[in-house]
């Protein structure tokens, strides 16, 4: 096989995961700093307080970009078919 198209492969697989999963995890870095920064200057150590409000952040978020991201995962998944005849060819 040619590393060529190995590597391609390889980079537009990483440049979709980091793509598709950073909006939901800037979301939860954002709500878990700010989180922390309320628990720390009112000196509650509650961890039910930093976990629910993430759940529901991963919730709302994926109703966001939910289909920004199926369209994306489809998007790739076209092209890792579209290329199956070029990397068996090798």
């Amino acid at each position: 096989m040619n590393q060529e198209i190995v590597m391609k492969l390889l980079q537009n697989s990483i440049k979709t995961i980091i793509l598709l999963s950073s909006p939901l995890l800037i979301s939860i870095l954002c709500v878990g700093l700010l989180i922390n920064i309320f628990q720390v200057s009112t000196q509650i150590n509650e961890q039910t307080l930093s976990f629910i409000p993430k759940i529901l952040i991963i919730f709302f978020s994926s109703l966001f970009f939910g289909p920004w991201m199926l369209k994306g995962i489809l998007e790739y998944i076209i092209f890792i078919f579209q290329n199956i005849p070029i990397v068996i060819k090798i």
